[in-house]
């Protein structure tokens, strides 16, 4: 579709949806990447984190919550960076290459993912 333009906000506000609707459909691989000092069981956070995310998405697309939404998707964003570096923790351990590469260049890039949130507060 030439010429249309995705709102930064609609980008954000599906993305969450869609990471939080997996985190109920396909929860193993969040599972497996909470970190170990958690306390309760993996899978706790695993349903927390994701209506978390389904929570910011609704936010971020209402116009009159947008604000709340960046601020309450900048805080999720930081709360679950651990989780990045869980899984790059795992991947370095282990034998698989690219997902050695994939795990550590996931680590920074989650600072735009914050600083596109906060524009939004």
């Amino acid at each position: 579709m030439a010429g249309m333009k995705i709102k930064s906000h609609a980008l954000q506000s599906g993305a969450f949806a869609s990471m939080g609707i997996l985190h109920f459909v396909a929860p193993k691989p969040f599972d497996a990447i909470i970190p170990p000092y958690m306390p309760s069981k993996a899978r706790t956070w695993t349903y927390l984190s994701g209506v978390a995310e389904l929570t910011v998405a609704g936010l971020i697309a209402n116009k009159g919550t947008r604000a709340l939404g960046g601020k309450a998707a900048v805080a999720l964003l930081l709360a679950v960076w651990p989780a990045n570096f869980e899984m790059a923790r795992q991947a370095l351990a282990g034998e698989d290459t690219s997902r050695k590469v994939i795990s550590l260049a996931r680590l920074p890039l989650q600072l735009p993912l914050i600083r596109a949130a906060a524009k939004l507060s």
